[in-house]
């Protein structure tokens, strides 16, 4: 890893291997890389000490646990309390991120309930928060594009999607 340029080809294939299969062990890593298992262990600890890989958690399925519906808050809130705000954001089991924005809004909220009537519930504690002055929310139908890191970690480690020019989209392919 360079101190500048963030993960380097290595880490890069190492990170997609563990996106991929995250209970592999270090010794199984460095048999599928080709390196030494103190050279992946080495790596794996400077990536979390640079803060590149901050962990294992497992991939849920928030629906399968009963939190079938997702929306999106724009929050307004007022000058100088947004450290407040997203403390007390965060002591809201169904807020899953809160991101500060440019734009309209001064936050953007990731919530779930369980239904609407569960929703609405979300949405009146989030509204009863100090500092809130306003709300925008959406709910999310679905999800066509999930969160996702593979496509970066791909192009670091030097790998090529196939069917997709190096330049561009299928769609930017001449035939």
């Amino acid at each position: 890893m360079t101190a500048t340029n963030g993960p380097d080809e290595l880490d890069a294939r190492l990170l997609l291997l563990l996106s991929d299969e995250p209970r592999l062990g270090v010794l199984e890593c460095s048999r599928r890389l080709g390196v030494a298992r103190g050279t992946v262990q080495a790596r794996l600890d400077r990536l979390v000490q640079r803060g590149v890989l901050q962990g294992f958690p497992p991939e849920l399925d928030l629906a399968a646990m009963g939190y079938g519906l997702t929306a999106f808050a724009v929050l307004e809130i007022a000058q100088g309390h947004r450290g407040v705000v997203a403390d007390t954001l965060a002591a809201i089991d169904e807020v899953c991120e809160v991101h500060a924005t440019t734009g309209q809004g001064d936050l953007f909220v990731r919530m779930v309930a369980r239904s609407n009537d569960d929703l609405q519930r979300v949405i009146d504690e989030v509204v009863g928060v100090p500092g809130v002055r306003r709300t925008s929310t959406s709910i999310a139908l679905s999800t066509p594009v999930p969160p996702r890191v593979r496509p970066l970690l791909r192009r670091l480690s030097g790998e090529k999607r196939a069917g997709v020019p190096e330049s561009g989209t299928p769609a930017d392919r001449a035939d």
